[in-house]
């Protein structure tokens, strides 16, 4: 199964998405080419699918598909649906897409029991696909074209010919559930796992170290790693009470974050005494924290390029003397202001470098906690066969100031969303969201709720990681489909909620590092831990996330009285 797709093609079909994945073969119409002498590729976009019929088959559909992927030895990645949009533009000629994804489509209906046939059918034929997302591609700002399911393979394993057969058996599968506006489409993909003193309160947006303090504050998303292991960096998802009469509480991040697969075995760790290891977690690992370094020392850079440019500006306008023009006086009072404010800006950021380097550089004065729980990663868990890859930090509470904990809050600094969002999404007081419920199954199925710029039904999402920071994305409402080997045999099978960039212009949602995120709705909602991703580099076309209704029900199986953090006021006790 070894050939190559003409490079015009390969490399047009997916242009624009984060890692540019090299086209292998889709049914459907053709996409025509950029012609001419200035001819251009247009970047495309990934749009979700909320609604659609085979939403209500893709659970059994899905499956079949799969199996026949694996009956013939197709070695698939993933299996998204989708569809695509050519990037900021009305419907055209030229079929030049970003991915988006599908709230709202028949398919829906049938995912499960269609999702799994296709994925046994992969199987069957020893397909090595990686991943399968419903998705739709459009033009950014157009409307979307039909929905895909998109079948990542892994890299030189599906030559353009080969691929016609599973494709079309693909169509066959769907026409037993009576859906025949559903096309094939195959890339190139790999699926990828994204593995002292008390730490500060949160300021308000006027203080000039309201920026670099974040990754020193305890809102979500902060940057965590294995004492002993500080280069396996991640980040924290929720915090939770443990409830009954124990005042403990913990940190939910992924296993793989708190005790990485290359160091520990995948087995139930729960520490009941004392007798057991202590496996203790770090706030900012080793490149987190020079990271944070660097930002402190970024910001000292800017305020001493402020104060330099003041005071050569008030040394041009001279001394005051009797007579001078109104307008220079009064500029020259402004000025002095704006070099008094910039002066105690760099003293500011100065002593909060001092303190930083003082308190913060050695390890042991970042411990957190450790990990108390962590059960073995599994996928294809329970009836919705999500992924179980969590672990619980019990934390130290004396690095936390309680009196100003914020809890499940995520940080969204300097970050407004444009016009079109701002409608939906509420930016919260002091850059702080504040999360609040859990979004239920038939909510992340079934987001009618919210639309997106397009006017397209879709969960508008945010998660803030240790390694991309602040992203906004788009979530399906239909499941992919994950595939996992190593050395060429079948891993894991997994369904998880796909999550797409909310344009193409906004870049990955997530890399590796950002592990362990919780993701987040416009209305405040909990979606879901951030487990992974799928793109032909390093680049993230697709991430994956375990929704936190099946998260949730897990964590209360070890600890039945469990319970999110309560949502609290700065000034409560």
């Amino acid at each position: 199964m070894h050939s190559h797709v003409p490079l015009d093609e390969a490399h047009n079909d997916f242009f624009g998405l984060p890692s540019n994945p090299l086209s292998i073969y889709h049914t459907g119409p053709a996409w025509p080419l950029p012609s001419g002498p200035q001819a251009q590729r247009v970047p495309k976009e990934a749009r979700p699918v909320c609604i659609h019929a085979i939403s209500n088959v893709w659970y059994e559909l899905g499956e079949k598909i799969y199996t026949f992927f694996d009956s013939i030895d197709l070695k698939w990645t993933s299996i998204d649906p989708v569809r695509f949009a050519e990037a900021e533009k009305e419907p055209g000629p030229l079929f030049l897409w970003e991915a988006r994804p599908v709230c709202i489509h028949a398919i829906s209906n049938v995912w499960y029991e269609l999702g799994e046939k296709i994925y046994t059918f992969f199987d069957s034929i020893d397909l090595k696909w990686t991943s399968i997302d419903p998705v739709r591609f459009a033009e950014a700002e157009k409307e979307p074209g039909p929905l895909f399911l998109w079948v990542g393979v892994l890299p030189g394993t599906l030559s353009p010919d080969d691929a016609k057969g599973p494709a079309a058996r693909c169509k066959e599968l769907l026409l037993e559930y009576a859906i025949n506006d559903v096309e094939i489409a195959f890339r190139k993909s790999i699926y990828t796992r994204h593995a002292g003193t008390q730490l500060l309160d949160h300021v308000s947006s006027v203080n000039p170290t309201v920026d670099i303090r974040a990754p020193f504050t305890p809102a979500l998303g902060l940057r965590i790693a294995p004492k002993a292991f500080p280069y396996f960096e991640g980040t924290s998802c929720l915090y939770l009470c443990e409830g009954g009469e124990s005042n403990r509480v913990f940190l939910l991040t992924a296993r793989h974050v708190a005790l990485p697969p290359s160091e520990y075995p995948n087995e139930l760790y729960h520490r009941k005494d004392n007798s057991m290891p202590r496996h203790e977690v770090i706030h900012l690992g080793t490149r987190a924290f020079q990271d944070a370094l660097e930002a402190i020392m970024d910001k000292i850079g800017h305020w001493e390029f402020m104060v330099d440019g003041y005071e050569e500006e008030l040394t041009g306008l001279g001394e005051h003397v009797e007579g001078e023009d109104p307008n220079t006086t009064s500029e020259r009072q402004k000025m002095m202001l704006k070099l008094e404010e910039a002066r105690a800006s760099k003293a500011s950021v100065f002593e909060f470098h001092r303190k930083i380097t003082s308190l913060w550089s050695a390890e042991s004065q970042r411990i957190l906690g450790y990990v108390v729980y962590a059960p073995p990663i599994s996928v294809g868990t329970g009836d919705s066969k999500f992924t179980e890859d969590w672990a619980l930090v019990e934390l130290n509470r004396a690095k936390f100031n309680w009196d100003a904990f914020r809890g499940n809050a995520i940080h969204l600094g300097t970050c407004y969303p444009d016009a079109e969002i701002r409608a939906k999404f509420k930016y919260p007081p002091g850059g702080l969201m504040q999360l609040r419920a859990i979004v239920t199954y038939d909510e992340l199925r079934r987001p009618t709720t919210m639309q997106d710029a397009n006017g397209e039904a879709c969960f508008i999402v945010v998660k803030n990681g240790a390694t991309t920071g602040l992203t906004l994305g788009r979530a399906t409402g239909i499941e992919s489909i994950v595939r996992e080997y190593k050395n060429y045999a079948i891993h894991s099978t997994s369904r998880e909620i796909a999550v797409y960039p909310y344009s193409n212009k906004d870049g990955a949602f997530s890399a590796p590092g950002d592990s362990g995120s919780v993701v987040g709705d416009a209305n405040y909602g909990i979606v879901g831990m951030l487990t992974g991703g799928a793109g032909q580099t390093d680049s993230t076309d697709v991430t994956y996330v375990s929704a936190y209704a099946f998260l949730n029900e897990r964590i209360k199986q070890a600890f039945p009285q469990s319970y999110l953090f309560p949502i609290r006021k700065p000034t409560q006790a």
